[in-house]
């Protein structure tokens, strides 16, 4: 059943995500300067920084510049306001605050690595060390199942990468993969966290694999496996809490 309060506490909450995604890559603060169109620099008026409604109400430009407002900022905020409603759904107090960290962390990290080819560690080392703290309290997971979900995930993936590079010369996945794989495996656990690599491998096949036959990418073109690991890590997520 949709919560209205929390849908709403979701949209501040991805508004803030957006602030993550865009300025996390290239190094910049997320408290100063306050919100700012990125191609004018023009300080964003409190009546145009509503969630969803002042980009509609604007019609996705800059009030100042009329430059294009990317339609990823009310996705982002309308996709988290969807996951602090559902949220509170069954699941002890611990769980719920893991769906809410985990599936909002993923949210931004996909968009991230989408966007830049980067998983910026300010998301993924803290998400992870979150993860196992969270573990202790809930019904469903334990510290040292979190632990061992995490160690065994990011050991996969880094081993993966070490060979990748020594027989073929590049780098399979890249370490914020590893480190991504390192949060995942400490709100998921051990199995999960595997399952969740083999969905975002499926998911990887079917995406390139047309795009190889048809000519739009070649062998060797990178991809944001971050972005299928994400995706792959919040499916299995939400199936194994019974969402």
């Amino acid at each position: 059943m949709i919560q209205p309060a929390l849908f709403l506490v979701g949209l501040a909450v991805g508004s803030f995500l957006n602030v993550l995604i865009h300025r996390l890559p290239i190094g910049e603060s997320i408290v100063f300067p306050g919100s700012r169109c990125p191609a004018c620099a023009a300080s964003i008026r409190l009546r145009d920084n509503l969630p969803v409604i002042s980009w509609i109400r604007l019609g996705g430009r800059c009030r100042d510049c009329r430059a294009r407002i990317p339609v990823r900022y009310p996705l982002v905020e309308a996709l988290t306001g969807g996951i602090f409603a559902w949220a509170p759904e069954g699941g002890d107090p611990a769980l719920v605050v893991s769906r809410l960290l985990l599936l909002s962390l993923l949210l931004a990290l996909a968009v991230t690595d989408w966007e830049r080819m980067v998983l910026p560690d300010a998301l993924t080392l803290p998400g992870a060390a979150l993860g196992l703290l969270l573990s202790g309290p809930r019904a469903d997971l334990d510290f040292v199942t979190s632990a061992a979900g995490a160690l065994l995930g990011a050991t996969l993936l880094f081993v993966l990468r070490a060979l990748w590079l020594r027989f073929r010369g590049v780098e399979a996945v890249g370490l914020g993969d590893v480190k991504l794989l390192l949060l995942i495996g400490a709100f998921l656990g051990p199995a999960p966290a595997l399952g969740a690599v083999a969905l975002a491998a499926a998911l990887g096949v079917l995406v390139a694999g047309p795009l190889l036959l048809l000519g739009r990418i070649r062998r060797d073109t990178p991809l944001p496996f971050g972005t299928l690991l994400a995706l792959g890590a919040g499916a299995v997520f939400v199936v194994s809490t019974g969402g």
